[in-house]
């Protein structure tokens, strides 16, 4: 974990502890067990970039299925801390606190209320209309899928690696 130390664009990334934790993450590493690697070799260092490979323009539509789904639960695994398969509350929370922890006009209060808001907007979409005496015990993972439904995250969250035929031309 102390080599991500040198990684110079993750020192001032905001949710970089998250992003580090994910690369030991046994879940995220397609490992039976849970828990947390101490360290990591080659093979695994790829698994986890594979979650931010670009989609490719052959892929049908299972494919594409699979491979949102796996992008997601790469993400889902991020903001469930505990591992128990459901972002709470107060995981949600830290996650917002980190996110906007770089900006220092932003209180730690509001950060608090945009994550309940967050919250309450999610389980409208996933329960539905709430009892008063009813709680949201969390964000499950057929949850999440609902949430991110209609948005690209095939896209988005992926890494543009140069190719030589560009490097070249650099000359």
């Amino acid at each position: 974990k102390e080599n991500f130390d040198s990684i110079p664009d993750l020192e001032f990334n905001p949710i970089r502890g998250k992003i580090v934790h994910a690369f030991f993450d046994k879940r995220n590493l397609r490992q039976e067990s849970d828990g947390l690697a101490d360290e990591i070799n080659f093979e695994d260092f790829l698994t986890i970039m594979s979650y931010f490979r670009p989609i490719e323009m052959n892929m049908d539509e299972e494919q594409l299925d699979r491979f949102r789904k796996e992008k997601l639960k790469f993400l889902f695994h991020m903001y469930d801390s505990d591992h128990d398969g459901k972002i709470t509350l107060q995981e949600y929370r830290n996650v917002v606190e980190e996110l906007l922890s770089g900006n220092p006009h932003l209180e730690k209060e509001s950060a608090r209320s945009i994550a309940d808001g967050a919250m309450m907007e999610a389980a409208s979409i996933c329960v539905g209309q709430m009892g008063p005496d009813q709680v949201y015990e969390g964000i499950t993972f057929e949850d999440f899928l609902k949430m991110w439904q209609g948005i690209d995250i095939e896209t988005k969250m992926h890494v543009r690696f140069l190719n030589m035929e560009t490097i070249a031309h650099c000359y």
